[in-house]
């Protein structure tokens, strides 16, 4: 049984967010959880929505209120949910942020996103915020990218999670322990192959070329030292696990076999850097191609923080922008899904209201 469990599907309800939606259905049926159907609202939400009065509410006269219950509603009779418990839950507020907080609020194990699509927050996915849900979310990230290699197959009110190759991307350094122990948990549990590659980045060969002497020796060494630690892997792997070498970008070379062994999914681990002012985590630039380019879905696996010191100044901006706090829209209490459930909108204190009462 899948160690994932409760799986966040981030959507704004167009259909390429849709292609995710198996994906967390079949996740959430393998660990027997749930899924929470997540959405983040920005500047849709009228300034005085919370203020407006009850008779306005509950004639129901704004267009995206209504136009919101028919897409909750349409998702929630969607045959993929049938057996499955369903948490519709609607924010207002910055995706990624929004996003980060929902796994933390609804213990989640997995969030399943799109990086692709043409409005609200697909739209934002297709842009930098994949990236940034990537960075902050402090569990693994799912990410698939339409059209792309597919293994969750779904036939006659059936769904199977269908791994036949899985590749793990690894550095043996700190930021690929969580990785490979999910990789080779998901090989385990699923029959797959588990591939595993160490790319020996292009800036070895600018060194042995800049500095003759020392640099063919260092990248010797580093070939050696690469080629045993493989070896040594693939041994503790009982002759489980298949290993590659190769040298050149990592996203390239990572993409590159994930193609040649016709992969069905890429593990990576994520290491994260903080802002130098106080922004947005950031992810390494290899992760965001690998991401992007891919012919297959990932598994982000999270592993802990590179924290760049902070000027003082940015230090108290982004103490101040911790403390702000995000403003619920819609969220709903736990249901098992039936086909017939109907949506109702209520006005409740603090600002919340609750959907499909």
């Amino acid at each position: 049984m899948s160690s994932f469990r409760n799986i966040l599907f981030p959507t704004d309800f167009t259909t390429h967010a849709r292609s995710a939606l198996k994906y967390a259905a079949a996740f959430a049926r393998e660990g027997r959880g749930r899924v929470v159907l997540f959405s983040v609202q920005t500047a849709k939400v009228p300034a005085n929505l919370m203020t407006l009065p009850e008779r306005i509410l509950e004639n129901q006269d704004s267009k995206w209120l209504a136009q919101l219950r028919a897409q909750v509603k349409d998702l929630l009779i969607d045959s993929l949910f049938d057996g499955l418990e369903v948490e519709p839950v609607i924010v207002e507020g910055e995706p990624a942020h929004e996003i980060a907080k929902a796994v933390r609020d609804y213990d989640i194990d997995l969030v399943t996103v799109v990086t692709h699509g043409r409005r609200g927050l697909a739209r934002a996915l297709f842009g930098s915020t994949a990236e940034e849900i990537i960075a902050e979310a402090p569990c693994p990230v799912l990410t698939i990218r339409p059209p792309q290699h597919d293994f969750v197959r779904h036939r006659d009110h059936h769904t199977e999670i269908n791994l036949n190759r899985i590749l793990l991307a690894t550095n043996f350094r700190p930021s690929s322990i969580a990785a490979t122990s999910r990789a080779r948990e998901l090989a385990a549990t699923t029959g797959a192959e588990l591939h595993a590659i160490y790319v020996i980045g292009d800036y070895f060969e600018q060194i042995s070329v800049m500095f003759p002497e020392g640099g063919r020796s260092a990248l010797s060494r580093m070939r050696g030292e690469v080629t045993d630690r493989m070896q040594t892997f693939a041994r503790e792997g009982d002759g489980r696990i298949r290993t590659h070498i190769a040298e050149g970008r990592p996203y390239a070379e990572i993409v590159r076999l994930a193609a040649e062994i016709d992969a069905d999914l890429i593990v990576i681990g994520t290491s994260v850097h903080a802002s130098l002012f106080g922004g947005a985590p950031a992810l390494g630039s290899e992760i965001e191609r690998v991401v992007r380019n891919a012919p297959c879905p990932v598994l982000c696996v999270p592993s802990g923080r590179v924290v760049t010191p902070l000027p003082s100044f940015a230090q108290k901006a982004e103490s101040r922008k911790r403390k702000q706090k995000s403003r619920p829209c819609f969220t709903s209490g736990s249901m098992a899904q039936t086909s017939s459930a109907l949506p109702s909108f209520q006005k409740a204190s603090s600002r919340l209201l609750h959907i499909l009462a």
